[in-house]
């Protein structure tokens, strides 16, 4: 016979023998019982037949009471409309008001002839020393030389909307006088409150100036001033009303009065 093939022991793995099946006259062996750490959480108690039944008599005392509500309510005559009718509004007594004349309605004064509501030249006044415009209007071409940059004040006027100017001016004596209405357009901006508060501005950085309010205008205002470097005393007024604004200029050789400047301002404002 040939060689025996031995086996190392640590090779054979030992078997384990089946345990015998548990029969029904059979039991496993008993175990001591472990109590769980925590009971299982609570089931929710189930709604009683007690609920239910509340539940649905609710249910059937609404649906009553709404059927019931529709019978009292069709057997019920409709109730009276109020009336559609307006009451009778009373009439003043007299005679209806008559409409505003062109004189007393300012919309149409403003829009007519802008130089009607210049002052008049006073009597004896003769020709202004330098004077601008032609037949009392000022185009914005000739308006801007009024400024020491007429560029400038050019394109100032066009942001503003300028839309007209008209000017009257004359002489008395060594004094020249010139008033000037400017009128705006005033689409988006308001150019004739605006360009007089920017005359403000100036006026007041000027040496030597005195300033009064202007009766009646709001906030319009006039200064005098003194004399310049080439011996020439000015004054000027500013102010606005609606979509016109107003300047007047004063020159003269010596010094204007207070009233000179206020008297001019106030009596042509009372024109606007």
């Amino acid at each position: 016979m040939g060689d025996v093939l031995e086996v190392p022991e640590e090779s054979i793995e030992e078997v384990p023998e089946p345990e015998p099946e548990l029969g029904p006259e059979t039991e496993p062996e008993h175990q001591p019982e472990t109590e769980p750490e925590s009971g299982p959480a609570p089931r929710p108690r189930r709604r009683g037949r007690t609920t239910l039944l509340i539940a649905v008599a609710a249910v059937l005392g609404v649906v009553a009471g709404t059927c019931t509500g529709f019978l009292v309510q069709a057997n019920r005559a409709p109730d009276k409309l109020p009336s559609l009718s307006q009451a009778t509004l009373t009439q003043a007594k007299g005679p209806a008001p008559e409409p505003l004349s062109a004189a007393q309605d300012r919309k149409v004064k403003v829009d007519g002839d802008l130089r009607k509501l210049l002052l008049k030249k006073p009597s004896g006044a003769k020709t202004a020393t330098y004077s601008l415009g032609s037949d009392g209007w000022l185009d914005l071409a000739e308006y801007s030389e009024m400024f020491t940059e007429p560029d400038e004040a050019f394109g100032y006027q066009v942001d503003k909307e300028f839309r007209r100017a008209a000017v009257t001016q004359w002489g008395e004596g060594t004094r020249d006088v010139r008033i000037v209405l400017e009128q705006y357009r005033q689409v988006t901006d308001l150019g004739a409150s605006d360009t007089v508060t920017d005359s403000f501005y100036w006026a007041e950085r000027k040496s030597h100036t005195s300033s009064w309010a202007i009766p009646g205008t709001g906030d319009g205002m006039a200064y005098v001033h003194g004399a310049s470097a080439d011996g020439v005393y000015s004054a000027e007024a500013h102010a606005w009303r609606g979509d016109v604004a107003l300047e007047i200029w004063v020159y003269d050789t010596k010094p204007i009065p207070k009233k000179k400047i206020m008297d001019l301002a106030e009596r042509q404002m009372e024109r606007l």
